[in-house]
């Protein structure tokens, strides 16, 4: 009995050491990997979708808390002007979640593009929704509406890829419902 208590007691410090251990290494490294995900995930896209700016977008990004969800807002200025922001959403596609970067034109209220952050979906076939054909028909696209065309609207799915085309749509439809209830904060929060 005895031997069976020392080795319960010794099994539970090896597992207390190892949670803490791991705990530490998350805290350490987490500010490390977002750094990463911004530098060489995220800025490609915000790059591609913010219209010609003179501030740095991710150094003044900003987060918003919108119906208990933190969305972290980057901002594009011309000289000192907000002209446009860009924040990332997800929509569900065939191979998992499609991270998609959308960026608004605040002058003209309309979509200054998007672009394809992550994504598993099956090459050659759903991993076209990140080609340059899709994603410029969001470019200047207004808000008011966002549909495909087989449910009504303008934008043309990648054929073959009707699962991951209704991804990045409702993606960026969550955007717009995103920018609709922060658009108000944006004059007073980059000015």
């Amino acid at each position: 009995m005895k031997e069976m208590l020392k080795m319960m007691v010794v099994l539970s410090l090896i597992c207390g050491i190892s949670g803490i251990t791991l705990a530490t290494l998350k805290k350490a490294t987490t500010p490390i990997i977002e750094e990463q995900v911004l530098t060489y995930v995220q800025a490609p896209a915000i790059m591609s979708v913010l219209a010609e700016h003179t501030n740095n977008p991710i150094k003044d990004r900003k987060k918003f808390d919108v119906e208990g969800k933190t969305v972290t807002v980057f901002p594009a200025k011309n000289n000192g002007t907000l002209i446009g922001v860009a924040f990332e959403t997800a929509g569900k596609g065939y191979g998992g979640n499609i991270g998609v970067m959308v960026g608004f034109d605040i002058q003209a209220m309309t979509l200054s593009g998007i672009g394809i952050t992550t994504m598993k979906e099956t090459p050659g076939i759903g991993a076209r929704v990140a080609e340059h054909g899709y994603t410029t028909q969001f470019r200047g696209h207004s808000i008011d509406s966002m549909q495909l065309k087989k449910k009504g609207g303008d934008i043309d799915a990648v054929a073959g890829a009707t699962i991951s085309s209704t991804g990045t749509v409702a993606a960026v439809q969550e955007a717009i419902t995103i920018f609709n209830t922060l658009k108000t904060q944006f004059a007073g929060d980059w000015s």
